[in-house]
């Protein structure tokens, strides 16, 4: 699986320029509303030093990391849920990806116009999820009404599915996104399949000026009180400095991000906190064919894990041999590993943990 985050915002906050330096996919950039009409799509690998580290040991005749899709997707506007600068459009292409990185301008620049006219990350954020919430408001709507007649003819699941329907619509009609609902196991099944905007996690992306870095300033602060009171993450990142980042080899952009006292590039940053909102992590395969990292959803079982990797390991899975990627470094090979009583035989049962170093075992 690969993680898939939908770029959003009001026009010129800087979206596709943050696109293009965290992918270098040449998306046209230019001062004006709704420049981005079709979205651009960049495939980037997950930064994960530990695939070096177990290169060194197997030697392999190729490396493959895990990878994270950004969607560029078109500036949305006050109106956008009615239709407003080809709004429909633009929402369905949100419906596709995992999360919403939604970008908010931090910076004051006199050349880039501001679609209100003036720099108001806490209004702009408004507009957005007001958008977003109109959106989804119309589609439980929807659903409900269908719902209803099933149910009044005494159809248990129609009752169960109406019941949720309903809660998600008021928290809609209160202006509240979705995802702030306190869903149970057994509701969400009836959630996913209306595929709700609102229902997606959010991460924020302040891009401020390269003056503002590392923390932000005042703008940013503002894009903190909101995401705080959401439950929400926020990444400072600046579109020129990642551009200039993307130019660099790896020991000139270290070099580079210390002038600005920052510890990791923005991409790093963005995918750092994507995970830890997603709640995902990184297992490793390892041989002298190939290094690779698999993304899974934390707490996956064995079984399941495996098939990431081919639907048969996980059909035929027998076993999952398994050894800690800091263990397997520490003692230098998987045979040492074995020595010292550290290479585990796990089962069904077992629940993949980030950073270990696995081999399944399968029936064909």
């Amino acid at each position: 699986m690969s993680l898939r985050l939908g770029i959003v915002g009001l026009p010129n906050v800087g979206k596709s320029t943050v696109f293009n330096a965290l992918t270098k996919a040449g998306a046209q950039v230019a001062n004006y509303p709704f420049c981005t009409i079709e979205p651009n799509v960049g495939i980037v690998p997950v930064p994960d030093p530990r695939l070096r580290k177990l290169a060194e040991l197997y030697r392999p005749g190729k490396i493959t990391p895990a990878t994270v899709e950004f969607v560029d997707i078109a500036g949305l506007v006050k109106g956008a849920s009615a239709g407003e600068g080809l709004g429909n459009q633009f929402l369905g292409h949100i419906k596709e990806v995992d999360a919403i990185l939604h970008i908010v301008r931090c910076f004051e620049d006199p050349d880039v116009v501001h679609v209100s006219g003036k720099i108001n990350p806490a209004s702009d954020i408004e507009v957005i999820q007001t958008e977003l919430c109109l959106k989804d408001l119309e589609t439980v709507t929807q659903r409900a009404q269908k719902l209803e007649k099933t149910a009044k003819s005494g159809d248990k699941t129609a009752q169960q599915a109406l019941a949720v329907v309903q809660r998600a619509k008021q928290l809609l009609e209160d202006g509240l996104p979705v995802r702030k609902g306190n869903w149970t196991k057994e509701e969400l099944p009836f959630l996913d399949e209306l595929q709700l905007l609102t229902q997606k996690p959010v991460l924020y992306g302040a891009n401020v000026n390269e003056k503002d870095l590392p923390e932000g300033g005042a703008f940013v602060d503002l894009v903190r009180a909101r995401a705080e009171k959401e439950g929400a993450r926020v990444a400072v990142i600046c579109g020129k400095v990642e551009a200039e980042v993307s130019e660099l080899n790896q020991e000139e952009a270290r070099e580079y991000l210390k002038a600005f006292s920052l510890t990791e590039s923005g991409l790093d940053q963005l995918i750092r906190l994507s995970y830890g909102l997603l709640g995902l992590v990184t297992f490793l395969t390892a041989g002298e064919t190939e290094v690779r990292a698999w993304t899974i959803i934390k707490g996956m079982k064995a079984p399941q894990a495996a098939g990431v990797i081919h639907s048969d390991f996980e059909r035929g899975f027998i076993r999952a041999e398994v050894m800690a990627y800091e263990d397997l470094v520490r003692y230098g090979s998987q045979q040492a590993v074995k020595e010292k009583g550290m290479y585990r035989l796990e089962g069904k049962e077992y629940q993949v943990k980030d950073g270990d170093v696995i081999y399944f075992r399968f029936n064909v």
